[in-house]
């Protein structure tokens, strides 16, 4: 039992350091990625852009007929892949990770709660009168993995792993309430026999997960069946990649299944699947765009919300754990890099444009939405590296 637990425990801290350092790497190519579609948005090239998004796909089999634009099929599709990857590694992470203990999950889990609800309560400030645009109020909630830990990742060494541990936790507590709040504010309408296949489904792979198969191919194309399900269901098709996340087996040995598909996941869906969801959904024309429509209710809301929001939230509620003394400081951090990690918080992509998709249908208040989360995320980017630049570590406190 006790080599099992450590095997356990050795696999998360391997699979931690794969997330980071990928997440580190591939946020870097993500930056790229949304800054070529903002060049290519503002180019001659940006008609065929647009166009090619507009493109319909799509095949009959049988019963099953799917046409979608490739944007759809991007968001829809592409996307269940990225959520499938988080699922995975809210998963590993409550079991047997740095989330399985809860005196390592107050902290963390205190602070992405502050940084969801103070955000969405600036944007609700700006949009409450509005009914047209109330419905994005979850846009600025979600820090960007990668964006943050990207741009963490140029401090190098001086920042303590702690912190990125701290950064990591928080993101995926986001990433977990923004599936729950997806689920249960952005969905129009159910269709009952669709969905009460999907429920099959599911309830076949969780006997696959009690019979302890360990071939990932059986969960794989179930998981592909309830895809299509949940498409038809009306709720987004991305959260069958969290269902059939947490149906994956987690065992302590070489043959874990979720440790390999993670594995296998983790490169495609950080160097993939999320360039190609930023250069399709980044990319905004500044033609007729002036700083004053920062001032309008949406992209003054989702940038509000995401640097002051974000930081005031996280570092707001971190700080008076701490000073309860409920909650302990990540370990050779001081309060100023607590600030500082709080601060990139604010770096909101992909989470907040894909709600931002969900919450509106009309092109104008999308466009509004990006402006407010490059313009908020910036910001966040910029500060956090700034106050992490001046920051000094806790043991130069100690010897002051």
């Amino acid at each position: 039992m006790t080599m099992a637990l450590r095997a356990i425990s050795l696999r998360a801290r391997q699979a931690l350091v794969q997330f980071l350092e990928n997440e580190a790497a591939g946020g870097y190519v993500l930056m790229a990625a949304a800054a070529l579609a903002l060049v290519v948005a503002n180019s001659p090239l940006a008609p065929g852009y647009f166009k090619a998004l507009e493109i319909h796909l799509g095949f009959a089999l049988g019963p099953v007929h799917l046409d979608e634009s490739v944007l759809h099929w991007i968001n829809d599709g592409l996307m269940a892949l990225f959520f499938l990857l988080v699922g995975l590694e809210i998963k590993r992470e409550v079991l047997d990770g740095q989330l399985s203990r809860p005196a390592d999950v107050l902290l963390p889990g205190a602070a992405a709660l502050g940084g969801v609800a103070l955000p969405a309560l600036i944007y609700l400030t700006f949009n409450l009168r509005h009914p047209d645009s109330v419905a994005g109020w979850a846009i600025p909630s979600a820090t960007d993995i990668a964006f943050a830990l990207g741009v963490l990742a140029l401090m190098g060494p001086r920042v303590p792993t702690s912190l990125k541990i701290f950064l990591t936790a928080i993101a995926i507590m986001d990433d977990l309430a923004a599936i729950v709040i997806i689920a249960l504010f952005y969905t129009e309408q159910l269709h009952l026999l669709a969905l009460a296949g999907a429920g099959a489904v599911l309830t076949l792979l969780v006997v696959l997960n009690r019979l302890r198969v360990l071939s990932l191919w059986p969960y794989l194309l179930l998981g592909l069946v309830l895809w299509f399900l949940v498409l038809e269901s009306g709720i987004h098709a991305t959260l069958a990649g969290v269902a059939l996340a947490l149906t994956i087996p987690l065992r302590a040995d070489d043959r874990c299944p979720l440790h390999r598909l993670e594995h296998a996941l983790h490169k495609p869906v950080a160097f993939g699947v999320t360039p190609i969801f930023g250069f399709a959904n980044a990319g905004l024309s500044f033609a007729g765009v002036g700083l004053a429509a920062l001032l309008d209710p949406v992209p003054l809301g989702v940038a509000l919300g995401l640097f002051l929001g974000k930081q005031l939230g996280v570092f707001g509620v971190a700080f008076g754990l701490i000073r309860l003394g409920w909650a302990r400081p990540p370990a050779g951090a001081s309060l100023a890099q607590l600030y500082g990690v709080a601060v990139l918080c604010g770096v909101g992509f992909t989470m907040s444009l894909f709600i931002g998709g969900l919450a509106f249908g009309e092109p104008k208040l999308i466009d509004e939405t990006k402006i407010g989360v490059l313009a908020g995320s910036l910001a966040s980017a910029l500060l956090g590296l700034v106050i992490l630049r001046l920051a000094k570590p806790a043991c130069a406190h100690k010897d002051a």
